[in-house]
């Protein structure tokens, strides 16, 4: 299930079900199936970058509590 594996592991398994997906050779009780796992995927990691989302603003709050946005900086 989704909710146990690390959200890396959720990718590679959702990259692993478009690739199969795009082949189009699945019958389609398969198919479905693996459209079925690949939703719950979706909603999983969704899930954890909305929470990791939450905890960046958390983090950026300024002194007032109000959050201090600011741009992301390039690792060049």
């Amino acid at each position: 299930m989704a909710t146990n594996k690390t959200f890396e592991e959720n990718m590679v398994r959702l990259e692993e079900i478009v690739r199969q997906l795009e082949k189009g050779d699945a019958q389609l009780s398969n198919s479905l199936h693996l459209f079925e796992e690949g939703t719950k995927l979706i909603t999983a990691c969704r899930k954890e970058l909305d929470q990791a989302e939450q905890q960046v603003v958390k983090l950026m709050k300024g002194p007032d509590g109000a959050p201090v946005e600011s741009d992301f900086l390039s690792e060049e």
